[in-house]
């Protein structure tokens, strides 16, 4: 075995005995929590009603009401039957059950049948303690769960009597107390975040806890300078968990305002340095870049979370603590990736990304990544996850991280065990443009090679120029000749077709322009490719490839040029070698 392949078995084997020792005291903490019947003096009142910003939809009351329960992508009619003792199509499905974020439809029906339905699938649910689905009982879960219940409490104590109120107030106490011990023990990242946040909605919501308010801030404090990196991004390097992270932290500022509390620094700085890195990932047209699980944007609830910033200063360039670089010429952005991959705790949804990138020209986005779905990742496995299903270089077809395998998933999730240790990148601006030059060493061990890679975008933002170099890492001793695929995926939206010459494309954009692709002394293929971040799902699309072979191509240049004019919708049509409409796969 080789030195690089015992150092991962070493790095897996550690983080396996941590998760394991972890996950024995969350047993144990859940046996000794006796989280469902745990006796203790609950809250006399509620004084407060932190703000729900997720967008609520009031005819989905109707359907509630039914007993049809529609979460994350599946339909499950329960005819009678609690929707907590159905088997659930999903664990997806079953964590929006429990988590009770369907709560925010009934509050907009805003009718008494609602609010009635709300106290009794509530109640319900406490008869139940949940169904005995361990889901309900993961501690990311319960804190979701925690903070609908203190947000829709308008809606579930409306007309509830004495008896009822107490009951609710006993069982936020009991899931309450359940969290304080379980959140060093929950998985790091979003999850333990949620944690930290519904403990600081309890402790602001429940009269006259001071104490638990004191704990819980400490304890939001501190996840919020381990999580929160200094240039704003989130320490998965997903672009999306900013999101999640801020529809909580908003109204929790909020909160401490309503109860004349002194929030946590860290919650201020937090909010602060993540606002302006929202906008760093957007494109043109709202959406954000596909990076390390970022997956399809919720434009509403970016817009919500944007109207709250109240500063809106300039874009930033550089995000180099997150891993990123951002270069803006006239209407055109290109988005890299320059970071490694996070810490295996943080690692579950990250991505082979090294140095791939996103180019978008105003509204219309040109190459992507291939993303990931809302829903129902897991069966793709990680082939999202992939370097193949990112715009960079690909060497023998293998990426450019390691995951764990299928075996570890179970305890570990798949999380990287190996990939770029070192990746460098340098931003400046010349008298073209900006340029970024960057490389990462995550062939190095396995092919002896570093991928190089410099991009250019014109100050008029009409050209983006690009060189791919594969280099050896011990100079003078020459790699194994490895096939190369240079892979650049398209947005379902532009249409291609391969110019006369065999060493370009024509591309159709919606809006009638047309780009031309370049790739001068290389043979150009047109691919299929899926891009899985569409807002109805995975959608067939395409992808421009230049093969190659590492002694054959050590220097690739090839360019995306804006031509003038429209090309026109019939060009468009024979461009295109498929349907003018989106497929849904």
């Amino acid at each position: 075995m080789s030195i690089g392949a015992l150092e991962e078995t070493a790095r897996l084997m550690r983080f396996a005995v941590s998760e394991g020792v972890r996950g024995g005291w969350r047993r144990m903490a859940g046996l000794a929590a006796a989280p469902w019947h745990a006796t203790g003096r609950a809250p006399d009142k509620l004084v407060i009603a932190p703000q729900d910003l997720r967008t609520s939809d009031p005819t989905r009351a109707g359907e509630i009401y039914a007993g049809v329960f529609a979460f994350a992508g599946k339909s499950m009619p329960v005819e009678g039957a609690s929707p907590f003792r159905v088997e659930p199509p999903s664990p997806e499905w079953a964590e929006a059950l429990h988590g009770f974020g369907w709560l925010r439809h009934l509050r907009a029906a805003d009718t008494t049948l609602a609010r009635a339905n709300a106290r009794a699938l509530v109640e319900e649910w406490i008869a139940l303690g949940g169904g005995g689905d361990p889901i309900a009982r993961a501690a990311h879960v319960t804190a979701r769960r925690v903070i609908s219940w203190l947000c829709q409490s308008p809606l579930i104590l409306d007309g509830a009597d004495r008896a009822f109120y107490r009951r609710f107030l006993r069982s936020l106490a009991r899931q309450t107390r359940r969290l304080g011990r379980a959140r060093r023990l929950t998985p790091d990242g979003l999850p333990r975040l949620t944690v930290a946040c519904a403990l600081a909605y309890a402790g602001l919501c429940f009269a006259g806890d001071g104490r638990l308010l004191k704990s819980a801030s400490a304890t939001l404090g501190e996840e919020l300078d381990r999580q929160i990196l200094p240039d704003g991004g989130h320490v998965s390097r997903n672009p999306s968990a900013l999101v999640e992270a801020m529809l909580d932290l908003l109204p929790l500022r909020q909160a401490y305002a309503a109860r004349n509390a002194q929030p946590p620094q860290s919650l201020l700085n937090a909010v602060d340095r993540a606002m302006p890195m929202i906008r760093f990932f957007r494109h043109g047209d709202g959406a954000f870049a596909q990076f390390n699980g970022a997956g399809p944007t919720q434009a509403d609830l970016v817009a919500t979370i944007l109207a709250y910033d109240d500063a809106r200063g300039p874009l930033p360039e550089e995000a180099p603590h997150s891993g990123y670089v951002r270069l803006q010429g006239g209407p055109s952005a290109v988005l890299v990736d320059v970071g490694s991959p996070p810490p295996p705790g943080a690692s579950r949804d990250a991505h082979a990304g090294a140095l791939s990138f996103e180019l978008s020209s105003g509204p219309e986005q040109i190459v992507v990544n291939c993303g990931v779905p809302r829903f129902g990742r897991a069966s793709w496995g990680a082939a999202p996850r992939a370097t193949a299903a990112h715009s960079t270089l690909v060497v023998a077809d293998t990426s450019s991280c390691r995951f764990a395998g299928v075996r570890c998933a179970g305890l570990l999730g798949r999380i990287v065990v190996a990939g770029p240790r070192a990746v460098v990148a340098r931003r400046e601006r010349t008298g073209e443009g900006v340029r970024v030059a960057a490389t990462h060493d995550g062939y190095a061990r396995r092919f002896g090679l570093i991928h190089a890679r410099t991009l250019t975008l014109s100050a008029a933002g009409d050209r983006l120029e690009g060189e791919d170099a594969l280099r050896p890492v011990h100079a003078g001793r020459g790699p194994e000749d490895s096939r190369v695929a240079l892979r650049f995926h398209l947005h379902p939206g532009v249409r291609a077709s391969v110019t006369q010459d065999g060493q370009g494309a024509m591309l159709a954009l919606p809006s009638g322009r047309g780009w031309l692709f370049a790739a001068p002394g290389f043979a150009v293929e047109l691919e299929e490719s899926i891009y899985f971040a569409g807002a109805n799902g995975p959608r067939r699309t395409e992808q421009i490839v230049v093969h190659a072979t590492v002694r054959g191509a050590p220097l690739i240049g090839w360019s995306f040029r804006r031509l003038d004019g429209d090309l026109g919708t019939e060009r468009r049509s024979r461009t295109t070698g498929r349907d003018e409409g989106p497929t849904l796969i």
